[in-house]
C-alpha cells in the first residue's frame, strides 16, 4: 500500500515539476516579447516622426482592459522631454466626449435624442421654418442640414467668444436640405449641443465635463477649452507647428472657437483610461452604450465616432482630430478591445499620413511588419523641390527662346497659348472652391488652405510667374512683329 502511495506521489511530484518547467519559460517569454514589442512600437513611431519632420508627439496604447504603453516623444524647444503626461490638444476627438456628455442627460431623461433641438430653447425664432425639425440626434450624427457654406465655421468673423452667442446663427441660417436626409459634417453642431449640456445641466460646459467625465474616469490632465487661443497660451502644450517644403515652421493657431466639436486638452496616459472606458462598457447603460458605438442613418458617422467594420479585426469606432498646426488620431477595436491614440504638434498636411502611425502599431500588435509609407513629407517635399528646381530652369531656358525666336506667331496659337499659360493661375483661384466641394462642404480659408499644402501653392505661384512672364514676351514679340 505504501509503495503505491509513494509511486503515486512521486508521479505527481513528477508532473508539478514538469509543469513548473514548461510554465516557467512562457512566463520569461511574454515578458520578453511585450519588451520586443514596445521596443518596435517606439522604433516605428520614431521613424515616422523622423520623415514627416513632426518634432513632439505622445502614444497611448489599451488591450485586453489594461494600458499596455504609454509614452511621449520629442522635446521642448527649452530641451524638456516629452513625456506620456504632456498636454495636447485633441481638436476633434472631443466630440465623442459631447457626445458622452447629452447621452448621460439622456440616460437620466433630461433630454431625448429625437426632441428637437429649438424645444429646448423656445426664445429661438428662425428664419427658416426647417429649424425647427433639427433634432439632438441630427446634431449628433451631422445630419442637421446645416453646413459650412450656410453657417461659417473657421472663416467667421468675428468668432464667438461663448457659447451663449452660438443660437442667434440659427435665427438667420437657411438650411442646404431637410434634417436628417444628408450628412455633412460640420462642428457648430457640436457647438450647440454642449449649450444643449449647459441648458440642461445648470453648469458650464467645462465643468460638467470636468464633473462628470474627467474626473469619473481618473483623468487628471485633461480639461476643456473654448477657443485656439488657451492653447497659445500655454507653455505646457508643445508649440504647434506646418511644413513648409518639408521643414517645420513654429505656427501660433489662428482665433477660432472650438467649445463643444473641439475644445479637449489631454495627455496620453489621460487617453489610455478613455480607450479603457470605451471596451469596458462603464460609461452608460448598456442600450445607450450600444446606440453610442453605432453609425448613422445617413452613413458610418453615429455619435461623436466613426463606426465600421474591419475585416480583420471586427468592430471599430475612431476619428481624427485637425487643427492648423496639431492632429490626432483615435481608432478602437472594440471585438478585441484594443485602441491606440497618437497625438502630435504638426497640422494638417497633405504628404503626412497620420493614419499610417495607428495602422503600423495595429500591425507590430498583431505581430506583422510595419514599414513607414513611402508618401511622407521628406519623399513628396523632395519631389517638390526638384519640380520646383526644374520649373525654374525650364522658365529660364523657354524665356530667351522666346526672346531668340524669328518665328511668327498666330493670333490664335497667342491666343491658345495665353489661356494653357494663365491655368496655374486660374487653379490657385479655384482651390478653395473645389476643396470645399471634395471635402463635402467643409469651407477652408486660404491661411487654411496655405498650411495644408504649402509647397504645392508655391509651386504653382512659382509656375504662374513663370507663365505669365512668357506670356507677356509672346505678346509683345506678336506686337514687335506687327509692327514690321
Amino acid at each position: 500500500m505504501n509503495t503505491a502511495k509513494n509511486k503515486i506521489m512521486i508521479c505527481i511530484s513528477s508532473v508539478l515539476l514538469l509543469l513548473s518547467i514548461l510554465v516557467t519559460p512562457v512566463t520569461a517569454i511574454e515578458a520578453r516579447e511585450k519588451a520586443e514589442i514596445v521596443q518596435e512600437i517606439d522604433d516605428y513611431v520614431k521613424r515616422n516622426m523622423k520623415v514627416n519632420k513632426i518634432n513632439a508627439s505622445a502614444l497611448a496604447i489599451v488591450s485586453k482592459n489594461e494600458i499596455f504603453y504609454t509614452n511621449g516623444y520629442g522635446i521642448y524647444p527649452d530641451g524638456r522631454q516629452i513625456t506620456s503626461s504632456t498636454p495636447f490638444p485633441i481638436a476633434s476627438l472631443s466630440k465623442a466626449f459631447t457626445a458622452l456628455a447629452v447621452l448621460q442627460l439622456v440616460e437620466k431623461g433630461r433630454i431625448h435624442l429625437d426632441t428637437p433641438y429649438a424645444a429646448y430653447f423656445p426664445e429661438l425664432s428662425p428664419m427658416d421654418e426647417r429649424v425647427h425639425k433639427i433634432t439632438v440626434r441630427n446634431l449628433l450624427n451631422h445630419t442637421s442640414g446645416l453646413t459650412d457654406k450656410v453657417n461659417p465655421d473657421m472663416t467667421r468673423y468675428p468668432q464667438y467668444q461663448s457659447l451663449r452667442e452660438i443660437n442667434q446663427s440659427l435665427n438667420t441660417v437657411k438650411l442646404v436640405n431637410e434634417p436628417g436626409t444628408a450628412h455633412f459634417y460640420h462642428n457648430p453642431n457640436y457647438q450647440y449641443l454642449a449649450l444643449l449640456v449647459e441648458k440642461v445641466s445648470g453648469q458650464s460646459f467645462s465643468s460638467y465635463m470636468k464633473q462628470y467625465i474627467f474626473e469619473h474616469l481618473g483623468m487628471r490632465s485633461t480639461f476643456s477649452i473654448s477657443t485656439t487661443q488657451q492653447i497659445n497660451e500655454s507653455s505646457a502644450i508643445p508649440g504647434g507647428n506646418y511644413l513648409l517644403l518639408g521643414f517645420p515652421v513654429r505656427q501660433a493657431e489662428p482665433h477660432w472657437f472650438i467649445d463643444g466639436p473641439a475644445g479637449i486638452i489631454s495627455s496620453a496616459e489621460d487617453m489610455a483610461k478613455w480607450m479603457l472606458a470605451q471596451c469596458s462598457g462603464v460609461l452608460l447603460t448598456s442600450e445607450l452604450a450600444e446606440e453610442y458605438h453605432t453609425a448613422g442613418q445617413r452613413g458610418p458617422y453615429g455619435m461623436g465616432w466613426v463606426v465600421e467594420e474591419d475585416e480583420h479585426m471586427g468592430r471599430t469606432i475612431s476619428h481624427s482630430g485637425t487643427f492648423w498646426t496639431y492632429k490626432s488620431e483615435e481608432k478602437i477595436y472594440l471585438d478585441q478591445q484594443i485602441g491606440v491614440t497618437m497625438m502630435v504638434n504638426s497640422g494638417i498636411n497633405t504628404f503626412v499620413d497620420y493614419r499610417a502611425f495607428i495602422e503600423g502599431i495595429v500591425r507590430i500588435l498583431r505581430g506583422e511588419m510595419a514599414e513607414v509609407p513611402n508618401f511622407n513629407s521628406r519623399n513628396m517635399d523632395t519631389v517638390m523641390i526638384l519640380l520646383l528646381i526644374v520649373t525654374v530652369l525650364w522658365g529660364i531656358y523657354t524665356y530667351f527662346r522666346i526672346c531668340k525666336s524669328s518665328k511668327s506667331i498666330t493670333i490664335g496659337k497667342l491666343f491658345f497659348l495665353s489661356v494653357w499659360r494663365l491655368l496655374p493661375i486660374l487653379i490657385l483661384l479655384l482651390l478653395s472652391p473645389i476643396l470645399t466641394f471634395m471635402a463635402a462642404g467643409r469651407v477652408l480659408p486660404w491661411f487654411g488652405l496655405w498650411i495644408t499644402m504649402s509647397s504645392l501653392m508655391i509651386w504653382l505661384v512659382v509656375l504662374s510667374i513663370i507663365n505669365i512672364i512668357h506670356a507677356i514676351c509672346h505678346i509683345r514679340r506678336k506686337s514687335h512683329a506687327g509692327n514690321h
